[in-house]
C-alpha cells in the first residue's frame, strides 16, 4: 500500500510528527508520497533534503496513493476529502487539532494505526456527499460538499429571504441570516451550532437548518436523501454567499435557482477497530461528564 501525507501547513505541530513518521515508514519498507506543500515545509525547516522531497512529492497525490493520511483537524480532513475528489481514495484523519469529529486518530497513535491497516484490520465508511447546481449551470468552484452547503447573507444588515421547494413542492419561505443544507457527517458541524440535530452518519438524509430565523416556528427539518431541493434567494439586489465545506463564493444574481441533491460519489473514511460514532460523541461532547 502507498500512503499519501497531507496536512495543515499552518500548524507548527505538524512538522516533527510527519518528519518522524516518514523516517519510520522508510525503515518499515512502506511507500509514502507527500503533498507538495508538506514537502516544501519540511525542506524549509531542514527536516527533509531537497533530493528526498523531490523523490517523495506527488503532484496529484490522491491519484498516486492508496490511502491519504490527513494531519490536522476536521477542516484539514475536509480539504483532504476534496483532494481525493471523486476517485474514492480512502482518508484517515490524524488529529492535531482541538475538536476532531472526523480526524479520530490522535497523532501519537498514527504508527499503531498504520500497523493495523497493514494487517488489514480496518474498514471503510462511505460518507454521503451533496452536490449543488446553479440555474446557470454547475458550480465550478463548489461542486460538492461532505459536511454542508450554506447560503449566507454576506454582511448584509438585514435578513435574506430563501424560498425552498422539495421535489417541486413548496416547503416554506425562510427569513433568516441563512440556511444550512447538511449531510449526516456535517450534522456535528455548523448545523449543530445553529440548533440542528445530531444524525448518525449511516443515515441517508439531508438536514435543513435555518440560521437565526426571524420566524421562531421554523425549525430544522430532516429529509430523505433521495429528494431534490431547490432554493431561490432574495436580498434586495445585494450579493450573497454560497459556501461548501467552508469554501465560499459570492452569488450576484438574485432569485436564481440553486439545486441541491445527493451526489453520486461518496467520501471513504478509514475506520479502525474500536472506533465508533457514539464513542466519538461521548468523548468530543463530554457526554456524561459532571
Amino acid at each position: 500500500m502507498i500512503y499519501g501525507i497531507t496536512g495543515n501547513t499552518q500548524k507548527e505541530q505538524l512538522w516533527e510528527p510527519v518528519s518522524e513518521l516518514i523516517r519510520w515508514m522508510a525503515r518499515q519498507g512502506l511507500e509514502v508520497r507527500l503533498h507538495p506543500d508538506v514537502a516544501r515545509g519540511l525542506v524549509a525547516r531542514g527536516l527533509l533534503s531537497e533530493d528526498e522531497a523531490a523523490a517523495l512529492t506527488a503532484h496529484d497525490l490522491a491519484a498516486e496513493v492508496d490511502l491519504l493520511l490527513s494531519f490536522g483537524g476536521d477542516g484539514t480532513l475536509l480539504q483532504s476529502a476534496h483532494l481525493a475528489g471523486r476517485r474514492g481514495t480512502p482518508v484517515l484523519g490524524v488529529n492535531i487539532g482541538r475538536m476532531g469529529f472526523l480526524a479520530d486518530v490522535e497523532v501519537e497513535q498514527v504508527r499503531e494505526a498504520i500497523r493495523t491497516i497493514e494487517a488489514g484490520d480496518y474498514h471503510l465508511e462511505a460518507r454521503m456527499v451533496l452536490e449543488a447546481e446553479l440555474e446557470d449551470g454547475p458550480v465550478p468552484e463548489l461542486p460538492w460538499a461532505l459536511n454542508e452547503f450554506v447560503i449566507d447573507r454576506s454582511g448584509l444588515a438585514g435578513l435574506i429571504t430563501i424560498d425552498v421547494t422539495v421535489d417541486g413542492v413548496s416547503l416554506t419561505r425562510y427569513w433568516a441570516d441563512g440556511l444550512i443544507f447538511s449531510t449526516p457527517t456535517g450534522s456535528t458541524a455548523y448545523s449543530l451550532s445553529a440548533g440542528g440535530p445530531i444524525v448518525s452518519p449511516e443515515c441517508e438524509v439531508v438536514i435543513l437548518t435555518p440560521i437565526a430565523p426571524h420566524t421562531l416556528t421554523l425549525r430544522p427539518i430532516v429529509l430523505p436523501a433521495s429528494v431534490e431541493i431547490e432554493a431561490r434567494v432574495y436580498t434586495g439586489g445585494q450579493p450573497y454567499v454560497l459556501a461548501a465545506d467552508g469554501r465560499s463564493q459570492l452569488i450576484h444574481r438574485e432569485g436564481q435557482r440553486i439545486t441541491i441533491r445527493r451526489a453520486e460519489h461518496t467520501v471513504n473514511l478509514v475506520k479502525l477497530p474500536g472506533q465508533h460514532y457514539f464513542q466519538t460523541l461521548r468523548s468530543k461532547l463530554m457526554w456524561g461528564v459532571r
